[in-house]
């Protein structure tokens, strides 16, 4: 059928169409009328990651788009769980009212909960939409206008209240289990400490680099003091070799710097030199004999006595010198020994040493890290708020929600012309109808004798007018 032979069976069937059109309207808007009346009211929600009152960085931390959008989805099925709905029906007391209670148990369910049940009833009239921005529109359907926006800043309070619980709970128990952690970890750094310290206190070792230096110092101080030890020894030798040589020859003798520079040695030669002086005087004016001569020479005697016996002392102290110089040196070479071996098991322990100084230094770490992650987790668990914020609370609705008349009416239009035409169609199908010349082309194999013109009226007598005079029939064969 094409577009002529369509608008030739609509005009011939127009009524037809025109009462189905009609009857779609009417029955639409009777429908609308008589069905009940529900209301939506919608809260809004700014919900964002970021939590002020969390010390974790990670949390807190700039996300890409598709990461914010999951999370934005996430939150979107926690309003649409069932906890947040058993929590709306507790804060509002829906399960005790007796009207509520009537129903379920007309209903006769013998599995569920009241609570359950409402809650399932609940989320069917819920509706949760989300844009590209972090607001969270929550909206309710029910039959009165003030129960709808009850709902709905029902489930928004009910939904900030459990993602605050979902924050604060996971956080106290990790809190918990931090707190049994820190312990066995502090008993662990502990241990390690005590096994480290009681190394050190059995090797005398302070630290591992420090001591070792040390010790290598010490070696080195102790090396070049026996370095001064031993040229002092050779000095003091030579001394003693050439004081041994001097004691049979007084001006060698008095060639030591020990001799030269002893005031005693100095004062006898000078009272020496003096008693020989006067000697030589007594000598001359009274002679060997003479008992002034002989108590000079005894004082002269007993000065070079004196003398010899300070000289010999002072050999004998350059000689205790060098063997006082070769014990030092003796006893600096065994401590050499003894440094050296102290050192050698100083390098031995260094490893053992770094071991238990890395075993401390993991404990540390460990018991500094859950430490970290605990005072998160414990001011985590403290919070009073939440992310998410209740940007505008829901208001009575004023306007109808469901049934929406005019849509209704509309809609019954386009559904009324549909089937009108469809209508229409069907008719013309079931019972053709010759209305055009087109309508025989169209399906119908029949041979064509000819048309007929419109009917027009006979004219009056007189004179034909020119115009009509040259009109042939319409023609007939």
């Amino acid at each position: 059928m094409n577009a002529a032979l369509f608008w030739s069976a609509l005009r011939a069937r127009r009524a037809v169409f025109l009462a189905v059109l009609a009857v779609t309207v009417f029955v639409a808007t009777a429908v609308s009328l008589v069905l009940p009346k529900s209301y939506r009211a919608t809260a809004s929600l700014v919900v964002d990651r970021r939590n002020e009152q969390s010390l974790d960085q990670a949390f807190n931390a700039l996300v890409s788009p598709n990461e914010r959008l999951g999370y934005i989805q996430t939150q979107v099925d926690v309003i649409m769980s069932g906890t947040v709905a058993r929590r709306v029906v507790t804060e509002h007391d829906l399960a005790t009212r007796p009207e509520v209670q009537a129903e379920f148990a007309a209903r006769g369910e013998e599995h569920g909960s009241i609570e359950d049940w409402l809650a399932q009833a609940l989320l069917q009239d819920v509706d949760v939409e989300t844009s590209q921005s972090s607001v969270v529109d929550v909206s309710f359907v029910h039959a009165s206008p003030t129960g709808a926006a009850e709902m709905a800043n029902g489930f928004a309070k009910a939904y900030m209240d459990t993602t605050l619980e979902l924050q604060v709970e996971p956080a106290r128990r990790a809190a918990a289990w931090f707190d049994d952690q820190l312990q066995t970890l502090r008993a662990d750094l502990e241990t390690a400490q005590a096994k480290l310290n009681e190394f050190q206190r059995s090797h005398g070792i302070v630290s591992a680099e420090g001591d070792l230096d040390i010790e290598q110092e010490h070696l080195a101080d102790l090396s070049e003091q026996l370095v001064r030890a031993q040229e002092q020894t050779m000095i003091l030798r030579g001394r003693e070799g050439q004081a041994l040589a001097a004691m049979s020859d007084a001006s060698l003798l008095e060639q030591l710097p020990e001799v030269a520079a002893n005031e005693q040695i100095g004062r006898l030669k000078g009272d020496l030199l003096a008693g020989e002086a006067r000697l030589e005087v007594l000598a001359t004016q009274y002679g060997s004999n003479y008992p002034e001569y002989r108590r000079q020479l005894a004082e002269n005697t007993a000065r070079r006595q004196r003398l010899a016996t300070e000289m010999a002392r002072i050999v004998g102290s350059v000689e205790a010198q060098r063997r006082e110089s070769e014990r030092r040196e003796v006893e600096i070479e065994r401590a050499i020994e003894a440094q050296r071996a102290r050192l050698l098991e100083s390098k031995e322990g260094r490893d053992d040493l770094a071991i238990l100084a890395g075993d401390v230094k993991t404990a540390q770490s460990a018991y500094e890290t859950a430490m970290q992650r605990y005072v998160v987790t414990q001011v985590d668990g403290r919070a009073s708020q939440t992310n998410v914020a209740l940007l505008s609370a829901a208001v009575v609705p004023t306007r109808v929600y469901r049934p929406n008349l005019g849509l209704n009416v509309a809609l019954s239009v386009v559904v009324g012309l549909l089937l009108g035409i469809g209508v229409v169609i069907a008719m013309e199908l079931a019972d053709r109808r010759v209305r055009t010349i087109a309508d025989l082309d169209w399906g119908a194999d029949v041979p064509l004798l000819g048309t007929l013109g419109a009917w027009r009226p006979p004219e009056p007598l007189g004179l034909p007018s020119l115009g009509r005079a040259a009109e042939q029939p319409a023609g007939a064969t």
